[in-house]
């Protein structure tokens, strides 16, 4: 039995097979393609900017604590509330305080009298001087006139012992006067001309008089800047030492992006490269920013126990250096609320500055 051959049929199998190869051919090529293109296209970008979501928006947090010891008589502000600079956060108790510059002021007043006494005292050792001096020179020319009645023995020795004792006692008057005279003017820095309020007695009592009515002033702690008063839990009655942590404040401005950048990225990384800002908070929502800064180390030589890569098995590892963001329209009062410690994302412009600050000169 013969078998015939059929040309056309196998014509037309071939036909039906060339598509066929065809479309498994673009089933491999698409995806080849399509994964070529994304790793081209990522060069590309590494090529002219940098970018990373290790980034988190920052701002001064300030630790809020009293200047002066004492008992809190009065808490002001809440958790979570806004506050406005010279705000009242909380008071303490003031009467300890106030006796503390009543007890000053009583101080202050002693020394101004007592300085009122040593002039006094030293214009009296003076009238008590010159009456001293009078005496002794009388007493002296009565010796000098017995001495010589009794040479030619017309008086008594009783009445040359009596002059010679008169002497000795106006001199010892004298001496006295001079001696308190000298403890009054030592008083006043030696000169009784000295104005009160240059002895340093009364410079002593001025400052302690000021230094309780600045403890005085303390007793109300008041908020240094802008802000939202964070978590604490302050009631009156309570004990605060001095500088004691009594609540944290946030500042409200400024408020910045610390961008954790591996350190193979830095290369070409400069100060007031452009960049943009993306909060997770507000995924719609795209804030300009500039370069402002760059850590001089890396993130863990300020910890407090910084790595020693001296010592045991050593691992290499890419540290990240923080970089410091300014962030355009951060603080517009109708813009998104961006709050310490949020998670953003940053995408940094890699221009050359350098060159671009020279054309702009």
């Amino acid at each position: 039995m013969t078998s015939k051959t059929n040309p056309s049929g196998e014509a037309a199998l071939s036909a039906a097979a060339a598509p066929r190869r065809r479309v498994r051919v673009w089933m491999w090529a698409v995806p080849l393609l399509a994964v070529a293109g994304f790793f081209g296209w990522q060069w590309l970008q590494s090529t002219h900017s940098v970018s990373t979501d290790n980034a988190y928006i920052k701002a001064g947090r300030i630790l809020i604590a009293p200047q002066v010891a004492g008992r809190v008589v009065e808490v002001a502000v809440g958790q979570n509330e806004p506050v406005k600079a010279g705000q009242l956060l909380f008071r303490i108790d003031t009467r300890p305080l106030e006796l503390a510059v009543a007890r000053a002021e009583a101080q202050l007043a002693s020394i101004d009298n007592s300085a009122n006494a040593s002039r006094a005292g030293v214009k009296s050792t003076s009238t008590s001087i010159a009456a001293a001096r009078e005496t002794l020179t009388w007493a002296q020319r009565d010796l000098a006139r017995m001495q010589e009645l009794a040479s030619r023995q017309l008086v008594a020795h009783k009445m040359l012992d009596d002059a010679r004792h008169a002497v000795a006692e106006a001199r010892s008057t004298l001496a006295n006067a001079q001696a308190l005279q000298q403890q009054a003017s030592a008083s006043l820095s030696g000169n009784a001309a000295t104005p009160t309020d240059e002895l340093p007695e009364y410079r002593a009592a001025v400052a302690q008089l000021e230094t309780a009515k600045l403890d005085l002033a303390h007793a109300e702690v008041r908020a240094p800047v802008d802000g939202i008063v964070g978590t604490h839990d302050l009631q009156a009655g309570e004990y605060l030492n001095l500088g004691q942590t009594a609540m944290p404040l946030v500042a409200g401005a400024p408020i910045w992006v610390e961008a954790n950048f591996k350190e193979t990225e830095l290369t070409r990384l400069q100060v007031g490269q452009p960049a943009t800002v993306r909060v997770d908070a507000y995924p719609k929502h795209q804030w300009t920013a500039r370069v402002a800064s760059i850590s001089p180390a890396s993130g863990g030589e300020f910890s407090v126990l910084p790595p020693q890569n001296a010592t045991g098995n050593w691992v290499k590892i890419v540290q990240r250096v923080p970089v410091r963001l300014e962030i355009a329209g951060a603080d517009v009062a109708d813009g998104p609320a961006l709050r310490s410690g949020m998670s953003a994302e940053v995408d940094v412009e890699l221009k050359d500055m350098t060159a671009a600050a020279a054309a702009a000169n």
